[in-house]
């Protein structure tokens, strides 16, 4: 993930020209055309330079566009963009990216089970809360690597390539006890915030989207408790309630990038100081207190980091995951 792309930093030109390079390529070949070519497109820049810094991002962008009909080339969602502009407006205002990958357990289950167990998670940036059900989901990963829930197979099933240097997990987490945090929650149970996370998946990613509706299923029948709040003011008092003879792990993924600096650095004096353990998974650049990458590390990549120290190399939207070497 790109800091500046996301905090809306950069000219919109250069926002959108650095994520069709850095985060859409070879992802979502919509999502670069569009993308490469509203930055040489003057008119739709205008529109989105009216937006606050913060709303600028692609991806928020298109969704919203998408929630409103637009699709196909380039020249169609341009259309529906212009056409339809007020509408997308109050949309990307009233909106967030808040993309629940549940995929993403599956690089962070090596982290979770290798800590004394049972677990207390607490997720900041939850949405939905999908990722705050590990437990609840199967996963095959590319060593032959076959775990699934103590009741049988999941209808999520979570494929995940490991790279050099990652060891998958033997056994499921155990969970004794869950919470998160967003914002703005997403309620499993509200068809408009349902449609929204839908909407978020970018074209192409067929796969994800029927992930999402499985694991939207399981946490209608297993709702996990996502209170409103700003992470740094409600994370004491949720860590609080975690009982004391569960591990407390504190997690994030894609999260940290949308604060600013001061934000993010009261973040990491405050869950440094927690009890229990801290696993963070964000873009290379979000977290500059973690100890040193190596040059291998790249810009497309998240960053798993326990306790601040980066252990591992990840897909984005939980696909693949391989360790790094001399970050001790």
């Amino acid at each position: 993930m790109d800091t500046a792309i996301h905090r809306g930093e950069l000219p919109p030109s250069e926002v959108y020209r650095r994520f069709a390079r850095i985060e859409a390529h070879g992802s979502s070949a919509a999502y670069e055309d569009w993308a490469g070519s509203v930055a040489e497109d003057p008119e739709v820049l205008d529109l989105v330079a009216g937006l606050p810094r913060p709303k600028r991002q692609p991806n928020l962008v298109f969704a919203a566009a998408r929630l409103h009909g637009a699709a196909g080339t380039y020249a169609s969602f341009r259309a529906t963009l212009v056409e339809r502009w007020g509408t997308i407006r109050e949309t990307v205002l009233a909106r967030s990216t808040q993309t629940n990958e549940a995929a993403r357990c599956a690089v962070l289950l090596p982290f979770l089970a290798e800590l004394p167990q049972p677990l207390a998670l607490v997720e900041v940036g939850a949405s939905a809360g999908l990722c705050l059900l590990p437990d609840h989901y199967s996963y095959r990963y590319s060593d032959g690597t076959h775990l699934d829930p103590a009741d049988g197979p999941s209808k999520v099933v979570i494929d995940c390539r490991l790279g050099p240097g990652a060891a998958p997990p033997r056994a499921l987490p155990k969970v004794a006890w869950r919470a998160g945090i967003d914002l703005s929650p997403a309620d499993v149970e509200n068809s408009e915030d349902c449609t929204w996370l839908e909407t978020l998946i970018w074209p192409g990613h067929d796969d994800r989207r029927d992930r999402l509706r499985s694991a939207l299923a399981i946490a209608r029948r297993e709702p996990p408790r996502v209170i409103a709040g700003d992470l740094n003011e409600s994370l004491p008092a949720l860590a609080a309630e975690a009982p004391a003879d569960a591990t407390l792990v504190v997690f994030h993924t894609a999260v940290l990038a949308y604060l600013d600096e001061a934000a993010r650095n009261s973040f990491v004096d405050l869950v440094s100081g927690l009890r229990g353990h801290w696993i963070s998974n964000e873009g290379p650049g979000v977290l500059p207190r973690l100890r040193p990458l190596p040059p291998s590390v790249a810009s497309g990549e998240f960053v798993i980091a326990v306790d601040g120290i980066p252990r591992a190399t990840a897909d984005p939207h939980g696909r693949s995951v391989a360790g790094l070497e001399n970050c001790g």
